[in-house]
């Protein structure tokens, strides 16, 4: 896999998700997504779907950090965080996704996320981080 296009396509993404904006050339229009969260899971097909799904589960605008990104033989696996604010909270989660590519765009893409952690739970963490 071409490594520029790999770097093109995971900054893309992560305009992606800090907007709810698909930058152009990003998706395939039968791209399919399949989404797994810790008590549930979303699949669906076609740009739309998949817009709507992102939007429907973090409407708010936020910061994606991009932490690891890695080549496969037909995309990439990007691993990130997200944080935004909503309802006076300061939300993160982490996630990590695997997009297979076609014809230099996106037309599958699986995502793992840990869910969306609230400030007591991020302090849960940084706390019992400390004793470890």
């Amino acid at each position: 896999m071409n490594a520029a296009l790999i770097d093109d396509l995971s900054e893309k993404m992560c305009a992606f998700l800090e907007s709810g904006t698909v930058p152009e050339r990003l998706f395939q229009a039968d791209a399919s997504l399949d989404v797994s969260m810790p008590t549930w899971r979303i699949q669906v097909c076609g740009l739309e779907e998949l817009v709507r799904v992102r939007k429907d589960s973090h409407p708010w605008p936020g910061k994606v950090t991009n932490t690891r990104l890695d080549p496969t033989p037909n995309g990439f696996v990007l691993e990130f965080e997200e944080r935004w604010a909503h309802d006076g909270q300061h939300w993160y989660c982490r996630e990590m996704l695997r997009a297979d590519v076609r014809d230099g765009q996106i037309s599958k893409l699986t995502v793992y996320c840990t869910g969306d952690w609230d400030e007591a739970r991020q302090q849960e963490f940084a706390t019992r981080h400390r004793q470890s």
